[in-house]
Formats: structure tokens, C-alpha cells, sequence
């Protein structure tokens, strides 16, 4: 099973420029902050969001599709701790948690919506 094209490029785009301000924000955090554990934690489930649903739209049954879209939402989902606790304990102002948690539900509903719409949800 296939996303359409129409939930496929949204979802694979505006995981890809998250998974880049995820990049440069890990960096930030290791070079200006020297945050190294969290920070490692919030670039991989961030990362990990775009690769399951490069992965689902490439999958071989309804199942594997399945999996991989629940897999990016449950990375999503972690994202969005890892953000809540970084900027809780002062490592990120708050203009730019907004900015990141905001784009962070952003994925979580598109891939909730694709979820539910599977009838996995």
C-alpha cells in the first residue's frame, strides 16, 4: 500500500525541513550549550519521523505501511517530550520552542490523520 501523492508530499516535505532545523538545533546545543544527551535523543526520533515515512511510502502491504506511519508518529511524539524538556530546563527560549513544538504537532496530526484514515487509529 502506497500514500496518495496527495499525503505523501506534505508529509515527506515537511518532515525532511524538520528533520534539517533538528539538525542545526542539535548542533546548536552541542557546540554553544554543550548539551549532549538530550540533544542526541531529540536528533534521532526527529530525524527517524521523515525515514519511516520515506520508508511507508515505498511499502510492500497495508501492514508495513501501517507500521512505518505508527513508527513516525511515535517519533513525533517523543520529539515533542525531548523539546518540552529542553526548553523546561532552559535550553531553549521560548520563541523558539513555539516555533519547533508548533512544527513538531504539526507532523503528529498528518500522521495521526493518515493513521486514522488506515483504521489504525
Amino acid at each position: 500500500m502506497e500514500m496518495s501523492k496527495q499525503e505523501a508530499g506534505p508529509l515527506l516535505q515537511k518532515s525532511f525541513a524538520f528533520a534539517v532545523r533538528m539538525m542545526k538545533f542539535h548542533r546548536h546545543l552541542q557546540t554553544n550549550e554543550r548539551e549532549y544527551i538530550v540533544s542526541k535523543q531529540l536528533v534521532r526520533s526527529a530525524t527517524s519521523i521523515g525515514a519511516n515515512a520515506e520508508e511507508a511510502t515505498g511499502a510492500i502491504s497495508t501492514a508495513d505501511f501501517t507500521s512505518k506511519i505508527s513508527i513516525a508518529y511515535k517519533e513525533a511524539r517523543e520529539t515533542g517530550y525531548w523539546l518540552r524538556l529542553l526548553q523546561a530546563t532552559g535550553y531553549i527560549e521560548e520563541k523558539l520552542f513555539l516555533s519547533l513544538h508548533d512544527d513538531c504537532q504539526q507532523l503528529c496530526r498528518i500522521l495521526y490523520s493518515i493513521l486514522r484514515s488506515s483504521g489504525r487509529a
